[in-house]
């Protein structure tokens, strides 16, 4: 061991080891990895090891399939077998919603490009398990490529390949504390103190520790896992070839063949956490007690489902621990205010993500940014409100629980919540809103009729589908107000702000008085923000963007900070309501005296609204005259009940997201996690329409003009009609032309003004001209669609101007 390396991976597990091979492969190779005891000790020695392709998230589902190409390229390069058992896999349905779901899911990796997987009917999945019942079974997707390794091989691999492009791995070392310094990080260790550029936490079960030691609180708390292995079960002996890895939804557990007998795991309902505050610092290759009491119900469903267990005796119970974060993806990437502090940890399905989490850290310490869009596993997805030990205990268990069972796009999970509220949320809830939640916060979807109204969860339109098509029409035909405080606010001032901003956005910067949409982008030219910016004229600028990406978009900021420059997050102490519609103006003359007519389109200004002082900007995203009011979080109700009260007779009323979502797409208005993404270009996404190319120097200004000027790019965002029944686009589903795979939709609804199914799509250029015959595939089903112009209401934006 050195005394100074480049970057020091702290946790010698499937991660860690994983995160080593890829720096050192990449071409960092003065990298050490430190582990407390040995490599495995933790919770990848009782790993089952298994691997398989779904994922609810896409993007992730993409870096899982890397992982199943990589292992046999680590086994050749380290010379360690990793013991691989491509057995193929099955997951299974046994009722109707969740055989549609599967029918999606399917089609959503033909968007992806996961071309080995397909559909099977019941008695299919016979054939491929035999000694499996089939009763209840609906169908089911197979996956070529799905199996299991042996785990403790597959580290030693990871290991053995690193250690041969230079890496060094020191067991029986545990970290004992971590000091920031000017140069990076002091690692205080028992055999001695290294200093470094980076640290990496790669530590599973000790990943609260090791965050704790930098002064971080990450959300992640282990949870009990069982599973069981059978001894000889004359069955599964005298099959010719090995059983298939089983994913039996309905029944909460998964299956894979154990030698000549069976390994049954389970999530269990009644889940149960073990040392949220980390394991102990002896604990390595144990195991916990089995609990069969706890996991009696899904026990059964399993044997019912393998009759074979019915007579087979249990070899071995393994309940172990493994690591959980609040929606089950993994904690990556940077922490913010703590350079050079990395995370690897959460990582749930080590054997199937490690490889893609490796890769991913490793592309983004050595080149500044991963390959593929990684949000839904970056650590900045979370704030400060994740820190509470309730939220992480209540969210990781729901996670846990609902590992197996079926979560429906408009179904919405009540742990963690409400958690925050505006302040108007107790008035809004009286007048019938129902809530979903972004970052912490609640929003409101829609204002229910009545007090018993409750949505019935499904993959299709659901009855709140009338609820939302009213409000669309309230804000067509006169006004509709809806809270905006679930939008991020931040506040730039100081000598350099207007030099800082005009260098961090591509557009040019607004006049005083003004407003302007301004994509912001990272040095390879891909987006990072789909931004406003507001120039109040008092030498305060504000950016305005997505809630969910405050820390997100505030990292960055920091990382890109100037002396002379202040940046505040104000999102939690400056709220708001939009109010939007041909009346919106008539509203608003009732309650100010201010030249308000003047205030012209996307233009911004102080205002007396009633008795508060508010910051207004004329823009909405409805494609209606709109206007949002900011005030101070203390005046959240007064200025709700202000504005009801000026338009009770104008036909106010009050909108949800659900409403928006409708709105936005009948005038292709994109968003941000869909047709914008950190993995998207300005010119895949129409972007680059805001960009000021003669301005000068700005990030990313290089890769966007190679782009502009390389002939643009292969894939464009388009509009799409689809002729869809009873169910909308909802994102990821592939579009085709003539049976060949064009694109994918980005994201989609029911358009309530035009009586149109609506889609926006990311389309191969010869296919996105316009009256373009394309089908794609709605919950499974095909359906007809065609290119049309985009902006299907009001293409000339004459509503939204007021002209």
């Amino acid at each position: 061991m050195k005394s100074h390396y480049r970057v020091v991976v702290i946790g010698g597990g499937v991660v860690g080891t994983s995160v080593l091979y890829h720096l050192a492969k990449l071409g960092w190779s003065d990298v050490c990895l430190i582990e407390r005891s040995v490599l495995t000790a933790g919770s990848s020695w009782h790993a089952a090891g298994g691997f398989h392709a779904l994922n609810a998230d896409p993007n992730i589902a993409a870096l899982q399939s890397y992982t199943i190409d990589l292992l046999s390229e680590v086994e050749e390069e380290s010379g360690q077998s990793v013991g691989m058992h491509m057995t193929g896999g099955m997951t299974l349905a046994g009722t109707p919603d969740r055989w549609e779901w599967l029918q999606s899911a399917y089609r959503v990796f033909q968007s992806i490009g996961i071309e080995d997987v397909h559909l099977i009917t019941a008695e299919e999945a016979g054939e491929l398990c035999p000694i499996m019942s089939t009763h209840g079974i609906l169908g089911g997707m197979w996956a070529e490529r799905e199996g299991y390794v042996d785990t403790t091989g597959t580290v030693h691999a990871y290991a053995g390949a690193a250690r041969k492009h230079g890496a060094e791995v020191v067991e029986h070392n545990r970290v004992l504390e971590l000091n920031q310094t000017a140069e990076g990080w002091e690692v205080v260790t028992e055999k001695g103190t290294i200093r470094c550029e980076h640290v990496v936490n790669a530590a599973g079960l000790w990943a609260k520790q090791v965050g704790r030691m930098a002064g971080v609180e990450l959300p992640v708390s282990p949870l009990a896992h069982h599973y069981l292995l059978t001894e000889t079960i004359p069955e599964v002996a005298a099959l010719d070839k090995e059983m298939p890895l089983v994913v039996d939804l309905e029944g909460f557990t998964y299956m894979r063949q154990d030698q000549k007998g069976m390994l049954l795991g389970i999530y269990e309902i009644n889940h149960q956490h073990w040392m949220m505050d980390g394991a102990p610092w002896n604990y390595g290759i144990e195991l916990l007690q089995e609990d069969p009491d706890r996991i009696e119900n899904e026990l059964t469903l399993g044997f019912e489902r393998y009759p074979v267990l019915q007579t087979a005796g249990v070899r071995n119970w393994v309940n172990g621990a493994f690591t959980f974060s609040p929606d089950g993806n993994p904690l990556v990437g940077p922490v913010r205010g703590k350079r050079g502090y990395w995370c690897a940890c959460a990582v749930m399905a080590g054997f199937l993500q490690g490889g893609g989490v490796g890769k991913s850290l490793a592309e983004w310490m050595i080149h500044g940014e991963p390959e593929a869009d990684v949000f839904g596993m970056d650590v900045a997805r979370y704030g400060d409100y994740a820190q509470n030990k309730q939220y992480i205990k209540e969210t990781t268990g729901q996670f846990y629980t609902r590992r197996f069972v079926m979560t429906y796009p408009n179904e919405q999970l009540p742990a963690g919540r409400p958690l925050r509220m505006s302040p108007a949320h107790s008035d809004m809830s009286a007048a019938g809103a129902r809530w979903g939640a972004s970052y912490g916060l609640e929003l409101p979807l829609y204002f229910a009729p009545s007090e018993d109204f409750e949505e019935t969860p499904t993959l299709k339109r659901s009855n709140a589908f009338p609820i939302i098509a009213g409000e669309c029409r309230a804000v067509r035909e006169a006004a509709g107000l809806i809270d905006i405080s679930g939008f991020s606010r931040f506040e730039v001032t100081g000598a350099g702000a207007e030099r800082w901003l005009d260098h961090l956005v591509a557009s040019r910067l607004p006049k005083p008085g003004r407003a302007r949409l301004a994509p912001m982008l990272s040095e390879t030219g891909k987006l990072k923000g789909d931004l406003t910016i507001m120039n109040w004229g008092d030498g305060t600028w504000w950016i305005m963007g997505s809630y969910y990406l405050r820390e997100w978009h505030m990292r960055w900021f920091e990382d890109h900070k100037a002396d002379d420059v202040a940046v505040r997050d104000l999102s939690d102490t400056v709220l708001g309501f939009g109010v939007m519609g041909p009346r919106s103006l008539d509203v608003l003359h009732r309650v100010t005296d201010g030249p308000i007519d003047e205030l012209p389109f996307m233009g911004c200004g102080t205002f007396d609204i009633g008795l508060i002082r508010a910051r207004v900007g004329r823009l909405s995203v409805s494609g209606e005259r709109g206007y949002e009011i900011h005030c101070a979080a203390s005046e959240h109700i007064a200025l709700r009940k202000t504005l009801l009260e000026a338009g009770a007779d104008l036909g106010l009323r009050e909108v949800g997201f659900g409403a928006l979502l409708s709105l936005r797409l009948e005038k292709s208005f994109g968003i941000w996690s869909a047709e914008f993404t950190q993995g998207y270009t300005p010119g895949q996404t129409g972007m680059d329409r805001w960009i000021d190319w003669d301005k000068g120097d700005f990030v990313g200004r290089d890769a966007a003009l190679a782009e502009r000027d390389g002939g643009g790019p292969g894939q464009i965002v388009v509009t799409l009609e689809v002729d869809a029944e009873d169910a909308d686009s909802s994102g990821f589903e592939p579009v085709w032309k003539d049976g060949r795979r064009v694109g994918f939709v980005t994201s989609g609804g029911y358009g309530h003004t035009v009586g149109k199914s609506l889609a926006m799509a990311m389309i191969d250029r010869d296919s996105a001209a316009e009256g373009t015959e394309l089908t794609t595939h709605i919950v499974g089903s095909e359906r007809a669609a065609r290119v049309i112009p985009p902006s299907p209401y009001d293409p000339e934006g004459r509503a939204m101007r007021g002209v």
